[in-house]
């Protein structure tokens, strides 16, 4: 019998500050290593994740360790699998697809982008982070779900609150103490706006799972709402940051992205480098070997994207930022049944529309200090300012 080891070092505090290095040790050293500050096996490896995702039944969603309950106050469709998973999925789907994308929102994100860009003072030090990628991503965000009421302060803390509490793996209360206020206030804002959304329907997440012919439970269509708020806003807005942060400490990559407009490929290694979502679980369910080492039957693994999107058997030099790297397909975006909903999203929002546009506003935009520039997260990563001046 071989069983993980056990690595006892590793804090949720060390893996907050900065998790690269030590999942590049244990790369080379214990690419499945039980980790007790998480309560979870960590899978480092990027063979192994995909693995562990491709195969749901195999290894279930439903993780009975996971703070995401607690912190949203619901069995989420995040935490479940087959055809449970699949119809509460694909309730609200139809927002996010590429069709109504092109026809209902596209526009509408052009115009929130330029609207929002028109705010920014030339010729003065600004923080992007907080008066540009957040915001951005909340309206848009508010108007895919059909929140449009709701303030971006609001989005911003509603969705901060909730990603605080699905990270919350060491079970503090003051975290879970703000989720329960903001489930309170997102329950009656959603109360309040069924109304509307019934008497004039429209292609918003809300508006289409309020009126499907056999709609999901109320209680998991708010859920789903939930779910879309906590995930829309942090990973548009941390990918924006992290690559604009990447182009702007690496010039000479950012004047041939320019040339030849390589938006979209800047977008696909940014997500990559630092990725927004950067850890997922799930629960054995029949004991099996892994390269050897044996995973019990009811054990949770953590799946490490942030890991495996640097693996040296995939990416030469991970740990950069390069645009122009050797093509490798990165899980940023997860895979299997739970691939992220928001990915094609965030891929217009961020890739097509954000990027050219703030350039072409602002081409001579400085990043003032990369050294002054925060960076935290475990389960959820990207920086917490972006001081740049605006020329």
């Amino acid at each position: 019998m071989t069983t993980a080891p056990v690595e006892e070092r590793v804090t949720l505090d060390d893996l907050t500050r900065d998790p690269y290095p030590i999942y590049r040790r244990m790369r080379a050293e214990t690419p499945i290593v039980d980790v007790p500050a998480a309560r979870r096996i960590f899978l480092t490896k990027a063979k192994h994740t995909r693995m562990v995702k491709d195969n749901a039944e195999l290894y279930s969603s439903d993780d009975p360790k996971t703070p995401m309950e607690r912190a949203f106050q619901a069995h989420t469709l995040m935490r479940k699998d087959g055809d449970e998973h699949r119809r509460e999925r694909m309730a609200m789907q139809k927002a996010f697809s590429p069709k109504v994308i092109k026809t209902d929102w596209a526009e509408l994100y052009a115009k929130i982008a330029s609207d929002y860009l028109d705010r920014l003072p030339r010729g003065e030090t600004v923080d992007l982070f907080k008066d540009l990628c957040g915001p951005v991503a909340a309206r848009i965000l508010a108007h895919i779900l059909g929140l449009d009421e709701a303030s971006d302060a609001d989005m911003q803390r509603w969705s901060q609150t909730l990603i605080d509490g699905a990270g919350n793996f060491g079970f503090r209360d003051e975290p879970f103490a703000k989720s329960d206020t903001a489930n309170a206030e997102m329950n009656a804002y959603f109360d309040s706006i069924q109304a509307r959304h019934k008497a004039d329907p429209n292609n918003s997440a809300m508006s289409i799972m309020l009126n499907a012919k056999d709609p999901i439970p109320e209680s998991q269509i708010y859920a789903n709402i939930k779910i879309a708020i906590g995930g829309g806003i942090n990973e548009p807005r941390d990918a924006l940051a992290t690559i604009l942060y990447g182009l702007l400490t690496n010039p000479d990559q950012l004047e041939e992205v320019r040339r030849t407009e390589a938006w979209t490929d800047a977008f696909e290694e940014g997500v990559r480098w630092v990725a927004p979502i950067q850890a997922s679980s799930r629960k054995v369910m029949e004991a099996h070997q892994i390269d050897g080492i044996d995973i019990p039957e009811g054990v949770t693994l953590m799946t490490i994207q942030a890991s495996a999107n640097h693996d040296e058997d995939v990416f030469e030099d991970g740990h950069l930022y390069n645009v122009f790297r050797a093509k490798a397909q990165h899980q940023a975006f997860g895979n299997g049944p739970h691939h992220c909903s928001g990915a094609q999203v965030a891929r217009k929002t961020v890739g097509e529309i954000m990027l050219p546009m703030i350039f072409e506003r602002f081409p001579n935009m400085k990043l003032n200090k990369a050294e002054d520039v925060v960076w935290s997260g475990f389960g959820f990563r990207g920086p917490l300012n972006l001081p740049v001046t605006l020329n």
